[in-house]
């Protein structure tokens, strides 16, 4: 418990940082409604007692004071239920302002190179951290902080108004309620830990098969898998069940818990106020007062045990999410190279996460700045590898990494359910129709585009829908343009176009980059001509280099792959 609630201090720190106003403000309605209801329900039950007993004798009903009780209950009653609809509005619009500004903390630092290409390879977890994840954080501040520190106050504004009645039944009061009530929401949430963590775990499981399932099915009709991939669904589903029956067991354990230390305290209260009632120490009234207090008094506590049954699911998706929130952790720092240099690599090795040896090792290379780099050689050399390291993507395993900051067009570009205008405003928010087009155009799209029914405002489907797969290629080409980096990173960028397209795109690309570094990984003669220096990789290091105008340049040209 001691190191989950060190887990949380992240989380409970940036919430206090981006609207510490509203939720203190939430926080101290919620204690004003919870107080104002018990209070409401002690003065209530005080003033109907003494008006029975003040209309026994006429002389005793011509001195008793109506108005200030009935006042003091309509003002309890009235600020009951203008403090419980403030609460609602200012700790739920708070909650979700703040689960907002985390989403977008998050997004952007997994859209950091290193830590998009680790989780690009598992999109469900990434989508289930976003959402998920997030969305159990709202328990921390609504479900846990605010009943927390509304049962506390309400336990102190008890032990206050019974020691008015008789000081030991206060003291006595306050401490079965600090001692009981709350021991009771901390044994609930050990003993929810467990399964609230196993259920996020089942449920995170259970919809990453089940997306496989829809999306793959063909794949794992092909290879027989459909039945595994039930049996692993079904096995996922019966987790959860499990999961969702402990925790219920739970709640019920703790809700008679919570009756039990109720049913005693507000027996106790009955016989002690009897009790006083019958030596003549309080009357009537005032036991009344302290017999509604009392059966109040627990209420607040109660109101704890939905959040510590989801204090697992908390503190997983807090310790998930934490580290992400800690400067530093997601945006690696780039070591500048030296001046007149795009990079400066010197004997790295550097490989994917999953190989179990690196691809590149020992190499040393760099780049000068407005220079343009081919890099050519087998399949599985590296040249993917080395755009990653120099994308910031992967880190080195060893040696020294130096660049300018870079952007990179991978074999395979992501764009999304949106329009065209939308997909290329994510390289530059900013960016008016007059840059976009600029950008299209150098990429050799722009008519395309505008031949669409709505031009830029032509709406795609998902995953580029509506466009062919040379247009998506553009058009991620043109977004990659319209990023303001010094170097520029690409991956076979004609991949898949005619030739007199794929010329056109080049030509496009040779005037957008001017004053730009360009590296381009290639198994194509044509995109190897727009270099200034060809490095041929083999064996994860450099076998040859050319320059242009050089017999090596043409001879490394000639070993490529023809137009």
């Amino acid at each position: 418990m001691k190191g989950g609630l060190k887990t949380l201090l992240p989380v409970v720190k940036l919430f206090w940082s981006e609207r510490s106003t509203s939720l203190a403000l939430g926080a101290g309605l919620s204690a004003l409604a919870t107080l104002a209801g018990g209070g409401l329900l002690g003065l209530s039950g005080w003033f109907i007692t003494a008006s029975a007993f003040a209309g026994l004798t006429v002389a005793s009903a011509m001195v008793f004071d109506v108005f200030m009780p009935s006042a003091g209950i309509r003002l309890l009653a009235i600020g009951r239920t203008a403090t419980r609809y403030g609460e609602r509005l200012v700790t739920h619009d708070a909650t979700l302002k703040v689960l907002a500004a985390l989403r977008e903390r998050l997004f952007r630092g997994w859209a950091e190179p290193a830590a998009a290409a680790m989780m690009i390879r598992r999109p469900a977890k990434l989508l289930f951290r976003l959402m998920n994840d997030v969305d159990a954080l709202d328990s921390l501040y609504l479900r846990v902080l605010v009943p927390a520190v509304v049962a506390i106050l309400a336990a102190c504004a008890v032990t206050v108004a019974l020691c008015f009645v008789d000081p030991v039944l206060g003291g006595i009061a306050g401490l079965w309620l600090a001692v009981v009530c709350l021991g009771l929401s901390l044994i609930g949430g050990r003993m929810a830990l467990k399964p609230g963590r196993r259920r996020a775990h089942a449920m995170e499981a259970l919809r990453a098969r089940s997306i496989d399932l829809v999306a793959g099915q063909t794949e794992l009709a092909m290879v027989g898998q459909l039945q595994a991939q039930r049996i692993a669904i079904a096995e996922a589903d019966r987790r959860l069940a499990k999961a969702d029956d402990a925790l219920n067991r739970i709640d019920c354990a703790v809700a008679a818990g919570f009756s039990l230390a109720s049913t005693l305290l507000l027996t106790a209260t009955l016989l002690t106020a009897a009790l006083l009632a019958k030596q003549g120490t309080i009357g009537a009234p005032a036991a009344a007062f302290a017999l509604l207090v009392a059966f109040a008094a627990t209420e607040p506590f109660a109101a704890m045990r939905r959040g510590v049954l989801e204090l697992g699911r908390t503190l997983l998706a807090a310790r998930r999410i934490a580290p992400r929130l800690k400067a530093g952790t997601i945006v690696q720092a780039i070591a500048r190279p030296g001046d007149g240099y795009a990079f400066q690599l010197t004997n790295v090795s550097a490989g994917h996460d999953e190989a179990a040896q690196p691809v590149l090792l020992d190499l040393s290379l760099s780049l000068t700045v407005g220079e343009r780099l081919a890099v050519v050689g087998p399949s599985g050399v590296g040249k993917s590898t080395l755009l990653a390291l120099l994308a910031g993507e992967i880190a080195p395993r060893g040696g020294a990494v130096n660049r300018l900051p870079a952007t990179r067009l991978t074999q395979r570009s992501e764009l999304f359910q949106d329009t065209v205008r939308g997909n290329l405003q994510l390289a530059a928010p900013s960016a008016d129709d007059c840059r976009l087009r600029e950008a299209l155009a150098a990429a050799s799209l722009l008519q395309d585009i505008e031949a669409l029914p709505h031009g830029l405002s032509t709406r795609l489907g998902e995953g580029g829908a509506g466009l062919s797969g040379g247009q998506l290629r553009r058009l991620a080409l043109a977004r990659l343009l319209l990023r303001d980096t010094p170097l520029w990173l690409f991956d076979e960028p004609t991949e898949g176009l005619d030739a007199k397209t794929a010329q056109a795109v080049l030509d496009g690309l040779a005037s957008a980059a001017v004053g730009r570094s360009l590296v381009i990984a290639t198994h194509i003669r044509r995109e190897a001509t727009l270099a200034d220096r060809i490095v041929l990789l083999e064996a994860g290091g450099i076998a040859g280099s050319a320059l242009r105008g050089t017999p090596e340049f043409e001879m490394l040209l000639d070993r490529l792959r023809p137009d």
